[in-house]
């Protein structure tokens, strides 16, 4: 075997790992070194070039107090122009400026994210200096205030379930179900805050403990007593505004009156004699504007009749027949045939009473009588009761759509 010099071995051993002649003079002065102190072996250094330049010193630290100076709308390119300076890169041993895209890593490492600002909701700012100022040019005008209602139930067994738990904790007893509740409602703008007088006396919120062993259930007539302080307050303390209220989309608060116009269930033709006359149940209330129940728990009905609809010509149609009729159905329920044909319709004794399922085709006016009555003006604009309530006094009511982003404000004070 020939003798192979110390050059061609170190060109060997670097050839054999697909490297050329400078790692053989590395391998060489290596061995060398290892050969006068086996202490001194040489220092891996794979992966430390990459070490992020935010974990080391305090460049961390001088970006932050840079993006607080700048002040709430903050880029990352600001990260960029403030390593571009020359004294930042001479302090920090900087060649050149980073990129945008490891400026924002950078951003997101220091627990910034781009995002919305964050909402909260209504304060109360009516008494800064420069909202003043902002008024005073327009009072001549009439200012509208919109008022929020809202209501929110709180139970007694109301706690935090998903938290950050030791793994030595153990399980504690808690009380079973959610345990007695208590409504909260009330009226809120952005520019009052909560309804109520400057002095504090008159407020509109209300506490409301629902169940039958204590207040009942929160009605359509617990809502429209709740309105009624609140237009009072309204009319003694912010007289000269125009206010608008605002419900959400609840079927309490849509409630229409019990007699109010609806097709639902009417005859086609009129009551015969002695049978059950046709008309909408009502809730049987006491003295006190409470419900009364049975012994079966129910509330206690009462048949009464449907209020008058309007004619084309405006004047009032009575949907039951004259105390002097000669055909001896004195009160009794006159039937859609007749209703329609009051109303200027012919031949409705020749179309159906309904479709099945009240599912009548498109582009079919005429389909049922059901359908054609419930088209008519007069049943179309009927109104809830909140809506007549409020338009009396002279206040604008309007109805969340049915589906809507809902922050509670009462949850969040």
């Amino acid at each position: 075997m020939e003798p192979v010099t110390w050059v061609k071995a170190s060109e060997k051993a670097a050839h054999a790992h697909q490297k050329g002649k400078h790692v053989a003079r590395k391998l060489r002065k290596w061995l060398w070194s290892f050969i006068e102190s086996c202490s001194e072996l040489p220092v891996n250094l794979y992966g430390t070039w990459n070490t992020c330049l935010l974990e080391k010193g305090d460049l961390a630290k001088e970006i932050h107090e840079h993006l607080q100076g700048i002040g709430k709308c903050i880029r990352a390119e600001d990260i960029i122009h403030f390593l571009d300076q020359p004294e930042i890169r001479q302090k920090h041993s900087l060649k050149k400026t980073i990129s945008v895209t490891t400026a924002q890593h950078w951003m997101a490492m220091m627990d910034f994210r781009w995002t919305k600002t964050p909402l909260g909701q209504y304060i109360d700012g009516h008494e800064r200096e420069d909202i003043e100022a902002g008024d005073r040019p327009v009072q001549e005008q009439e200012r509208v205030i919109i008022w929020f209602h809202d209501e929110s139930t709180f139970y007694a067994n109301d706690h935090c379930k998903v938290y950050w738990v030791h793994k030595d904790e153990t399980a504690k007893p808690r009380a079973k179900g959610e345990g007695a509740s208590l409504m909260v409602a009330d009226f809120i703008s952005a520019d009052y805050g909560w309804l109520r007088s400057a002095c504090g006396q008159d407020a509109t919120h209300i506490l409301f403990k629902a169940g039958k062993a204590h207040d009942g259930y929160f009605t359509n007539d617990d809502i429209l007593r709740h309105t009624k302080i609140a237009m009072e307050v309204l009319e003694k303390h912010f007289p000269n505004e125009r206010h608008i209220f605002i419900f959400d989309n609840a079927t309490m608060h849509l409630k229409r009156a019990d007699d109010a116009l609806s097709a639902c269930q009417m005859p086609k033709y009129p009551n015969k004699p002695g049978k059950p006359n046709f008309g909408v149940n009502r809730n049987i209330i006491d003295v006190d504007g409470k419900p009364v129940y049975g012994t079966d728990g129910k509330i206690l009905k009462e048949r009464v009749k449907m209020s008058d609809g309007k004619l084309p010509s405006r004047g009032p149609q009575s949907f039951y027949f004259r105390p002097d009729d000669p055909r001896g159905l004195e009160g009794n329920f006159k039937g859609m045939v007749i209703i329609l044909e009051e109303r200027g319709f012919k031949d409705m004794d020749k179309v159906r009473a309904k479709c099945k399922g009240f599912k009548c085709p498109k582009d079919t006016p005429r389909c049922c009588c059901r359908r054609v009555l419930f088209n008519q003006p007069d049943f179309v604009n009927v109104q809830s009761c909140l809506e007549d309530f409020c338009n009396s006094r002279g206040i604008q009511v309007v109805f969340l759509p049915k589906f809507h982003c809902e922050l509670n404000f009462i949850e969040q004070c």
